[in-house]
């Protein structure tokens, strides 16, 4: 669990933790990116007393490491043969969520990475929605199908710890893809069709206030980190590549219309 000023989040999120019914042990490792809100505070208060199956590995950053760091660090230190992630401002609903994912991935060694349906709770009216983030996809996919895009909500995945993060994970602009395209290896990817999970859609979110060109030029930036330092059979590295492409071409076409609407401005000022 990674979180920066979730102070008013961050005990559902917690409290879907501890509320894990399983028959394995847990480690709860949570990195507090420098918060500036009460976050910390919550997390000591909501830590206090932990169910026997759960130890705590609390890291409060003395710096803000900023989000990928921050997220780096927290995948460094699991030690346990399966991660799940959790973002502080997201929760789990069922109680038996971990133990659907592990029981499937224990049964099934060609599967590396585990995930579920997820409701959207929308902050600003406090409603809870179907999800129409996400594309649909196949209960059982590979990594052909995650080089077109991203289907994974994050607080839904479980994968195997049996990957290292490589010097250039660093660069990348985005972690959550890129991480499931290391872990995956040779291996597949599971769906598990309930709803186990909220994921918080608020106005906060990094990513979703950028331009769509900051966004177009990330994706490109990860999406080439992964093309150059991975290997994948040929139909993947095909699809990389033509996901590289349509972005280039993307971004050439919003930088051509950019300079004709300035171009358009400059002509109305000129000839008023």
């Amino acid at each position: 669990m990674i979180t920066y000023n979730h102070e008013f989040y961050i005990e559902s999120a917690i409290r879907g933790v501890l509320a894990q019914q399983t028959n394995f042990d847990i480690e709860l490792l949570i990195s507090n990116d420098n918060s500036n809100d009460q976050t910390h505070q919550k997390i000591l208060s909501l830590t206090k007393n932990l169910p026997r199956n759960i130890t705590l590995s609390y890291f409060n950053q003395e710096k803000n490491l900023g989000m990928m760091s921050n997220f780096i660090f927290a995948l460094e230190h699991c030690k346990g043969k399966y991660i799940a992630l959790l973002d502080g401002d997201d929760y789990w609903t069922d109680p038996l969520k971990l133990q659907k994912q592990v029981d499937f991935l224990e049964e099934n060694l060609d599967y590396n990475i585990c995930f579920h349906n997820m409701q959207i709770k929308d902050e600003s009216k406090n409603l809870l929605l179907e999800d129409t983030i996400t594309r649909e996809v196949e209960n059982s996919t590979t990594s052909v199908d995650l080089a077109k895009g991203n289907f994974i909500h994050t607080p839904s995945v479980v994968l195997r710890n049996n990957f290292t993060i490589p010097d250039w994970f660093h660069q990348s602009p985005i972690g959550d893809w890129v991480l499931y395209m290391l872990a995956i290896k040779d291996k597949k990817i599971k769906k598990i069709e309930e709803v186990l999970g909220v994921y918080r859609s608020h106005g906060s979110s990094v990513w979703s206030l950028k331009t769509e060109k900051y966004r177009l030029e990330k994706t490109l930036n990860a999406y080439e980190l992964v093309f150059h330092y991975n290997q994948y059979d040929s139909l993947t590295t095909n699809v990389l590549e033509e996901k590289i492409n349509y972005f280039k071409k993307s971004l050439n076409k919003n930088s051509l219309e950019q300079k004709k609407s300035i171009i358009q401005r400059i002509a109305k000022k000129l000839f008023k």
